[in-house]
Order: structure tokens, then sequence, then C-alpha cells
């Protein structure tokens, strides 16, 4: 059987990055969060079956996560993150897209925003990393995971509110996932105790994201455990252009668990003009 999360695949700089790129019309990059297991499709798959009818989606793993492998001795930053992501662009031939970022994924929105404004054009940010906060036990969890099928679905007990959603099926895909060769060593390298640094590093200068110009749209689940929700009542407040859309009953997984509201707000938003 082929494997969805396996998509197409270009050169970026030294990584070879997996991706998805589906639909046509305006482009639309989404960028995943870092969950162990995590890939650009697994994160993204619903919210590309309902934007590929007016957009093109193009969804690649970053580095170290889903089938984007990295070379020996590569490191983990958020600059080498965004060298990915705009040779990504660069090598698809796109000069200007949208852009959709999940948690680690809002992080690298915002640092493609701030080094190259130009090359975005609407921001959407859901559960965003990006501003200082003090490490939750839900992250430093989901950081700090090591491989087992029952501590893959305790973390996903974190994750949604829904706890329906933690099942025993989903936990043993992504600990299979998780544990593909190579996947767990670079995991682990990325983000190793202690984890407050991680979450300092992620985080952009004040003064950068209140330069941010983009008309921005800001998601966040109200019980998100992972992912405090004032992170995003700062970004509302930081961002001039932007709306925070909060949803109640939901934990970091706003697109899964509310995936056809989620979904809707997101077309929508996209869709929509730019005020005269």
């Amino acid at each position: 059987m082929d494997n969805p999360e396996i998509g197409r695949s270009i050169q970026t700089g030294p990584i070879q990055t997996n991706y998805h790129d589906r639909g046509t019309g305006a482009p639309v990059l989404l960028i995943h969060g870092s969950g162990p297991g995590v890939s650009a499709w697994a994160n993204w798959r619903l919210t590309i079956g309902a934007l590929e009818s007016e957009f093109r989606c193009l969804a690649p793993d970053m580095a170290g996560f889903g089938y984007s492998p990295v070379p020996e001795g590569w490191q983990h930053t958020r600059a080498a993150w965004l060298d990915q992501l705009i040779a990504f662009l660069d090598g698809l031939g796109i000069e200007k897209a949208h852009v959709i970022g999940n948690s680690f994924g809002g992080s690298m929105a915002l640092a493609l925003a701030i080094a190259c404004p130009e090359r975005v054009d609407k921001l959407v940010l859901m559960g965003s990393v990006g501003v200082p906060f003090e490490l939750t036990p839900g992250l430093d969890a989901v950081w700090g995971y090591t491989p087992g099928v029952e501590n893959m679905a305790a973390l996903l007990r974190i994750f949604a509110w829904n706890q329906g959603l933690a099942d025993t099926d989903l936990a043993r895909i992504r600990y299979e996932a998780s544990i593909r060769p190579g996947v767990q060593e670079a995991y682990a390298r990325m983000f190793p105790a202690p984890r407050q640094r991680w979450v300092d590093a992620m985080a952009h200068a004040e003064t950068h994201i209140r330069a941010i110009r983009q008309r921005t749209l800001i998601v966040h689940g109200r019980d998100d455990k992972v992912i405090p929700p004032d992170t995003s009542i700062t970004l509302n407040r930081w961002i001039d252009d932007s709306e925070l859309h909060m949803f109640g009953r939901c934990g970091h997984w706003t697109q899964i668990e509310h995936a056809a509201a989620f979904n809707r707000l997101v077309r929508s938003f996209l869709s929509e003009n730019d005020p005269a």
C-alpha cells in the first residue's frame, strides 16, 4: 500500500524535502508542528482536503520530521529551518504565498514573515509558538517523548480535549511513525532538556512581531495543554492587523478536533478581499 505521507521530493539546500502539492489557485504554505511521529500529511490532511479546490496547498516535511531526513551534523535551528522554507519556495518558483503555521510551525511562519515579508500574503497562526512563555508540562512531555505505544497514547491525551481521539489505533500508528529508522534519534536531538531554552529560541522579538503588516488570523484551543492560549492573546495584541478566534472544548488539535469549523474559518479568511 502506498504511504500517503510520502509526496513529492525537492532539494532545498542540504535537505531533500518531502512535500505535498495539491490543488490549484493562490499558493498556501502549510507548516506543521513538532510532535513525535508528525509529518505534514498527518498534520494537514483534513485542511488540505478542504482547501485544495480553491488553493494550491504546499505542505513540506520540515527537516528532521516526517520524510525529510537531515544529514549528519545538521543543526536543528530556527535559522536552518527558515533557510529550508525559503529554498522550498524558491525551488517551486513561488514568489508569494499565504502561510499557515501550527505550533512550532507558527514560529516558522512568523520567521518567514519577519525575514521575507514580501514572500508572505496572509498569515494564519494556530496554537502558535513564537512569543515568550513558560514551558508547560504538556510541551515538556511532547518534546521529551521516548518511544512506546502507551507513551504515545499519553501524549495524544495531552493534545486532544476530546479523549475519544486518543485511541489505541492512532497511538500505534503515531508510535510506529516515531520509530522509523533514524526518526527518534533525530527527534531526541532537537529539543533536549532543559527545554525552556527551546521555547526561548523559537520566540521572536516583540519589535519584530509588531512590525508584521500582513493580515493575520490567530486560532487557539481554549483548553490547550501544550501551548498556553495566552500566547495567541499576546500575538493578537502585538500584530496590528490581526483577529483572534478561540475554540472552546478544544485542545492543541484545532484543525482535527474542530476540522469543519477551522477549515471554513481559514477558507473564508484567505478568500476575502483586503479592506480598501
